[in-house]
């Protein structure tokens, strides 16, 4: 259906954020790093950035409540609500955050794992109410730069993982 000349596709385009990435480990290994909130903490947020989960229940209508600290000393408080869980496929949920006395800014969240052969395709897609508001929060959080940090951030944690069994099994 389409609003004012725009396409329901076009018009979802303008509104969202996709950041992919390939990770050298399998898609259950990537997954179980986002599903586990003990490994979340380890590598969620830019760089720079420290997280705490306050609470984390992977379920369709679970909450997941959590604080980003950033270098500077800000806090970022968040809450999410999961929306759909296909272990070890996707991940959906809503958030709901920003800077701590400011206000909160909403999106949708869906995190696709993609197997190829023993590593994972990662799209992260972010889906804001507007393009306005998308455009707000790319300039104002630099949300693009950071969730590419968060997923290197993630691909480091991955392979700080894989060393480790390694060193174990040896």
């Amino acid at each position: 259906m389409a609003t004012k000349g725009i396409s329901r596709a076009e018009d979802i385009s303008r509104r969202e954020i996709v950041i992919t990435r390939v990770f050298d480990a399998p898609r259950e290994v990537v997954f179980e790093a986002m599903a586990d909130p003990k490994r979340v903490a380890q590598w969620w947020g830019p760089r720079g950035f420290t997280t705490t989960i306050h609470e984390m229940d992977l379920r369709p209508g679970g909450t997941w409540r959590q604080t980003m600290h950033g270098p500077d000393g800000t806090d970022y408080p968040s809450k999410s609500v999961f929306l759909e869980v296909v272990k070890p496929e996707r991940i959906v949920y809503r958030m709901e955050g920003g800077k701590k006395g400011e206000p909160a800014h909403q999106f949708e969240s869906t995190w696709i794992f993609e197997a190829q052969g023993k590593k994972t395709r990662l799209t992260l897609r972010m889906v804001f109410a507007s393009a306005e508001v998308r455009e707000m929060v790319v300039k104002e959080y630099n949300a693009i730069e950071g969730g590419q940090q968060t997923l290197s951030r993630l691909g480091e944690y991955l392979a700080k993982m894989q060393e480790d069994a390694e060193r174990k099994n040896s």
